[in-house]
């Protein structure tokens, strides 16, 4: 089943409506809304490279109300354990059994501020939790709320103390983006309403979460043409030859490509996925899958630039299908 002109225009219609009231919390930061909105109904966790201070916790939380569902903010530090975030088992000397008690990756968003602060124990801990949508414990699996969205953070800056993702990792997140310091503008209007604590400020419900997750199963049945397929593949390849690179992108962050375009084609109010889908999101979703050679660090190289390079070297299709 292919998705209907009818059915795209009813998601855009949505999902600008979830991106506005969001909007009103995190001011001036439309962009990386919509993107945050993408990874969620991509079915994908979002990482966030940023400072502290600008809006993370915020945006999280307008997401959460926005769908009705419930949030979660996780501080990690070197001293966290597994335990502290899926849940632990303890024995009930009542029942004498043990009892899983849940830990707080048992909500709709989870924030996992400065997650590079953990051990790397402790951060593979999510593994399992971000790719199946489920923890197992004491051999049994207790699966997470749907929809189900990690929203990590690492500070650019402040390296003491951290500990680098492991490829592994970076590659369950769907996409990679930054907030940043909002505008001038913006700024005044945040400053107007510092009477406020950021806690109490509350978004409407939009949707609830059973929408969401109907919403995403709709985003999934977006077309796309064999010829955006192989664009897709191209970049991907190239990813993976270029000179600068010691490591490529892997088939994972090839279909995170093409699952987010899907769902930005329905967002825009279109049923089919065009070549610019693809362009507009190749550097969130590849960049951080993409390893650079040491000596192309040094010189400056960045993986944004060589995602920007390849897809100035890589032609998109002309001729294919697009209804």
């Amino acid at each position: 089943m292919t998705m209907t002109p009818e059915q795209a225009s009813r998601f855009a219609d949505v999902f600008e409506r979830l991106v506005r009231g969001v909007g009103e919390v995190l001011l001036g930061k439309e962009h990386v809304i919509r993107l945050s909105f993408i990874a969620l109904l991509s079915e994908g966790h979002l990482l966030l490279e940023d400072v502290p201070g600008t809006g993370k916790t915020s945006l999280a939380r307008a997401m959460a109300q926005s769908v009705r569902g419930n949030n979660n903010r996780v501080q990690f530090t070197p001293d966290l354990l597994p335990g502290d975030i899926t849940g632990v088992s303890i024995y009930d000397q009542r029942s004498g059994k043990f009892e899983f008690h849940r830990g707080p990756v048992f909500s709709n968003i989870v924030l996992a501020d400065e997650i590079n602060r953990a051990s790397p124990k402790t951060q593979a801990a999510l593994l399992e939790v971000m790719e199946e949508g489920q923890v197992t414990a004491d051999g049994v699996t207790h699966p997470v709320p749907s929809p189900f969205m990690v929203i990590a953070t690492q500070n650019p800056i402040e390296q003491a103390g951290t500990y680098r993702l492991p490829e592994a990792q970076l590659d369950r997140f769907i996409m990679k983006s930054s907030i940043g310091y909002p505008d001038h503008a913006s700024t005044v209007r945040i400053l107007e309403g510092a009477g406020h604590r950021a806690h109490e400020v509350v978004v409407p419900p939009i949707v609830s979460a059973e929408s969401v997750s109907e919403l995403a199963a709709l985003a999934r049945t977006v077309f796309v043409d064999p010829t955006i397929n192989d664009y897709v593949s191209r970049l991907i390849d190239a990813t993976r030859t270029a000179r600068e690179v010691r490591l490529g992108a892997s088939v994972r962050g090839a279909l995170a490509l093409i699952r987010t375009a899907k769902t930005l084609a329905a967002a825009n109010g279109r049923h089919f996925v065009i070549p610019d889908d693809v362009k507009a999101l190749a550097e969130h979703v590849l960049a951080h899958r993409v390893l650079l050679d040491p000596e192309a660090e040094f010189d400056g190289v960045t993986t944004s630039s060589v995602i920007a390079q390849i897809l100035v070297e890589t032609p998109p299709p002309t001729d294919g299908r697009t209804v």
